[in-house]
């Protein structure tokens, strides 16, 4: 039964009808958003082409509320955004057993088709930041049919234990429905992919202590993962296998035979069951439509006194990420959210610690990511970047109030202008070692990157350093009790990408003001010299060059300078290099 909702047939209707827009020019392609290789990297395909995701991931609440959303398209598309993360709740969903209500599902599609963005559906079943806040009334009001997670303590938490078969069949049976749902009525593949569940893993203690989850814990650890153990050991993760061979390397046994008595047992323990939960729950859903889908990690580097249950224990962490991998094959991605300010240190260990992952980065800080945007699609080759409250940033951005603001000016707005412009360039050379990302700071001012035949140095201009103190004013009093100035701030941080386009040829661009200088990096003449710098843009794939900026904007040819000097930020240059001696 479906409830207020418009049926399979109408919402097909209206969805085919609505404006097409830059999405698709001849109808829907038969082939379903799906992940393909290129080279090292994973790239999204969406109507046959790859397609990258310029993200941003709405809060929480905002999807449950097509009102709410009305005015926030539009400005979400002079943000430069391409796709929008938004969540399905299962509580408003299936708010009875076995009724399921699209009504908000439906409204999104539709809105988003008529904006011109593609969406990724967050699925809020089960769980979500490590707890069941989601679920149906009549899943959380009956807690002998779905059982919670207890604690050492003997104490329930409002998590839903992984042990619970009749929780698990419930929520997959409500997702399954919504992926047959979407195959119905997005025929135009606004939807690309899929988020399962959110943030998984127990909180508050290091493992399930219920009464299934002590019986399980007590019992033989799966074949399926010993045998996947024991003739993987090459790309097992350290720990893993450090954990294993401790104790011995057993073929059989029970969780603290196999792996030792330690609180990282209890972490791969509850990997395995999240990881099965989960699988089961996108399995489902993908039996009815095959669409692409991840899920996300609260993470959490290694540290002494941050042990599982101080983050979810049992989640997508790199550290059991072989877990995850053979406990849920139907999951693609184990995607990172990171709001650290120091995220390209987050991205490599992220990266190093989980070799085989395709890198989405499904949340992450709104006002950091216009510099970390370009070190992520420029050296991980990423997938898609998604900050996190993203409709939070449009808050202030009132015409009352702040009539001088707009969407299009804020600076991850800028960031994702450049980076839509650069798309094709970066999909074109993902995955073959011709790119390279960074970011300058106040404590990391140059950076070096080694691409092609040239080492670049990446550094702030001197415009950009800590500026000296202001000049006395002639004739002014000093006054009897100088308070202490306040320590210049240095510059904001800058991103920058670079994109090897050819033998001595360069696309540069990034979000702030800095300087590239090259140097030659294999044998020949010793001094690179600048043949020639352009200003320009790409305009449907193709450069559109502009200014020639051979004289004082780059010191006579001395560096490529993004920003300052009559150069904007977001500028886009064509560097071609020569060398002489």
């Amino acid at each position: 039964m479906i409830t207020r909702s418009v049926s399979f047939l109408l919402a097909a209707l209206w969805l085919a009808a609505a404006p097409a827009g830059a999405q698709t020019t001849a109808g829907a392609s038969a082939a379903i958003p799906h992940l393909q290789k290129q080279g090292t990297a994973t790239q999204l395909i969406v109507d046959g082409k790859p397609f990258l995701m310029l993200a941003g991931e709405l809060r929480n609440s905002s999807g449950s509320s097509l009102d709410y959303l009305k005015p926030i398209w539009p400005k979400l598309v002079a943000m430069h955004i391409n796709t929008v993360l938004t969540a399905v709740y299962w509580e408003l969903l299936e708010p009875k057993e076995g009724q399921f209500d699209f009504t908000l599902v439906d409204g999104a599609i539709q809105a988003a088709r008529e904006n011109n963005l593609r969406l990724v559906f967050l699925w809020f079943g089960s769980w979500k930041n490590g707890v069941s806040s989601y679920p149906p009334a009549w899943v959380k009001t009956d807690q002998n049919r779905f059982p919670r997670v207890q604690d050492k303590n003997g104490k329930g938490l409002e998590t839903l234990s992984t042990l619970g078969t009749a929780s698990r069949d419930a929520d997959s049976r409500a997702f399954a429905a919504l992926m047959r749902h979407i195959k119905q009525v997005d025929i135009r593949h606004t939807v690309i992919m899929m988020q399962v569940e959110n943030e998984v893993g127990v909180l508050g203690d290091s493992r399930d202590r219920c009464e299934a989850a002590n019986k399980a814990f007590e019992g033989p650890v799966p074949k399926e993962l010993l045998d996947y153990v024991a003739s993987h050991k090459d790309i097992l993760h350290p720990d893993l296998s450090k954990a294993w061979e401790a104790a011995g390397s057993k073929t059989s046994g029970t969780w603290e035979q196999i792996f030792g008595k330690a609180a990282y047992t209890d972490e791969i323990f509850m990997a395995w069951n999240y990881a099965s939960y989960v699988g089961h729950v996108a399995a489902a859903g993908k039996a009815e439509y095959p669409l692409p889908m991840y899920v996300n990690t609260w993470c959490s580097m290694p540290s002494p006194g941050r042990g599982p249950g101080t983050y979810p224990s049992g989640g997508p962490e790199p550290r059991v990420g072989n877990i995850w991998k053979v406990g849920a094959p139907a999951i693609d991605i184990r995607g990172p959210d990171l709001y650290s300010p120091n995220q390209p240190d987050w991205i490599k260990w992220y990266r190093a610690n989980d070799t085989d992952n395709p890198l989405f980065i499904p949340e992450t800080d709104s006002t950091r990511g216009a510099y970390h945007l370009f070190y992520a699609l420029g050296q991980h080759d990423a997938m898609g970047y998604a900050p996190f409250a993203i409709d939070e940033l449009l808050y202030p951005v009132n015409p009352a109030a702040n009539p001088g603001t707009k969407p299009a000016d804020l600076p991850l707005a800028k960031s994702y202008a450049t980076a839509g412009q650069l798309a094709p360039v970066i999909l074109k050379y993902q995955g073959k070692d011709k790119m390279a990302g960074v970011v300058v700071s106040a404590e990391e001012p140059s950076q070096k990157v080694t691409l092609g035949d040239y080492v670049l140095t990446v550094s702030y201009p001197r415009s950009g350093r800590r500026p000296a103190p202001p000049p006395a004013t002639p004739g002014a009093a000093a006054p009897a009790t100088p308070a202490p100035a306040p320590a210049p701030a240095g510059p904001p941080p800058v991103g920058v990408i670079v994109i090897s386009a050819g033998p001595g040829e360069y696309f540069i661009a990034g979000s702030g003001q800095v300087n590239v200088t090259f140097a030659p990096n294999t044998p020949g003449d010793p001094i690179a010299g600048v043949l020639s710098i352009e200003e320009g843009s790409f305009v449907n794939g193709r450069w559109a060059p502009g200014r020639r900026l051979n004289g004082d904007e780059t010191s006579q040819g001395q560096f490529a300078r993004i920003g300052g000097n009559g150069i904007p930020n977001g500028s886009i240059q064509r560097v071609k290099l020569y060398r002489y001696r």
